[in-house]
């Protein structure tokens, strides 16, 4: 049986504290982040509402992959401050996508916004990504590492840059966005609804299974500068490396059918320059 723990109001009620409809919903999938996840709340709430947006049309779903570390206690207390935020509590599910995927059907927002617990994504870059889908027909909002003035924080690992650097590569031929690695990212529900069932909830870079899936047309790019983690550990090891890399399998597979397999003999030999230089460089 799995459990879910809701702070404060039911969802997909569709109201909020304010009485106003949520028009914006932001899923934070999260794992042992109890030292974030309150100073991750309070800033984003603070940066959407001195950017103009109304008190109560945006919500916070944080989906929490039973830690168990106080996570539950965080938002709980911060809700009855009046916040708008809840927590669901996932006891026989784990993995990012799903956890986004989870989220996104408990949520209420015509725009589900997707970011990360450990505030290397920053709050204040969050109004600026729901803006962008006040561009005409805009369906998908990324947010990118990579653009014109700007920097990633000096303390980022030189091997993590070299690995980032190669899956992007790695991913070009399916995607045009400039970072298809970030977690930082906006779809619009009725885009989601209609590729939902080709999504797959397994793997770590659901912003580009998403893309690919749900036929994305028109989108929009908001840079933002990426910092390092604050507190808790990094989640990315070797497993991960290799589940993207069989996620990458399964999208060639997905866009081109058997003309892949080119493809992936070109990528297997890419992956393993890579692998190698940044094992090099962490040895």
């Amino acid at each position: 049986i799995q459990f879910l723990y809701f702070i404060g109001y039911p969802l997909h009620a569709n109201n909020n504290i304010a009485g106003m409809p949520v028009e914006y919903s932001i899923v934070v999938p999260a794992y042992k982040e109890v030292g974030n996840l309150g100073k991750l709340i309070q800033q984003v709430f603070a940066a959407v509402e001195a950017d103009g947006f109304s008190k109560g049309t945006v919500e916070m779903i944080i989906v929490d992959d039973n830690s168990r570390d106080g996570s539950v206690e965080v938002v709980q207390g911060l809700r009855e401050k009046g916040y708008h935020v809840e927590i669901l509590v996932r006891t026989t599910e784990r993995g990012l996508s799903s956890a986004v995927i989870h989220g996104f059907n408990k949520s209420n927002g015509r725009y589900m916004i997707v970011m990360d617990a450990d505030l290397q994504h920053p709050p204040t870059s969050v109004p600026e990504v729901l803006r962008a889908f006040e561009k005409q027909g805009t369906e998908y909002v990324l947010g990118t590492r990579y653009g014109k003035g700007v920097a990633i924080d000096k303390d980022w690992p030189i091997h993590r840059r070299i690995i980032s650097w190669g899956a992007r590569l790695l991913a070009r031929p399916l995607t045009s966005l400039s970072d298809p690695m970030s977690g930082f990212f906006g779809i619009r529900r009725d885009v989601f609804v209609k590729g939902q069932k080709n999504v797959s909830p397994i793997g770590y870079k659901i912003a580009m299974e998403l893309f690919v899936k749900c036929g994305i047309k028109k989108y929009e790019e908001v840079t933002f500068p990426f910092g390092v983690r604050e507190e808790g550990e990094s989640k990315l090891t070797g497993k991960v490396i290799i589940h993207y890399l069989k996620h990458l399998r399964a999208l060639y597979l997905y866009t081109f059918g058997a003309l892949c397999y080119v493809a992936l003999v070109l990528i297997a030999i890419v992956a393993l320059i890579i692998l190698r230089k940044a094992s090099a460089l962490i040895l």
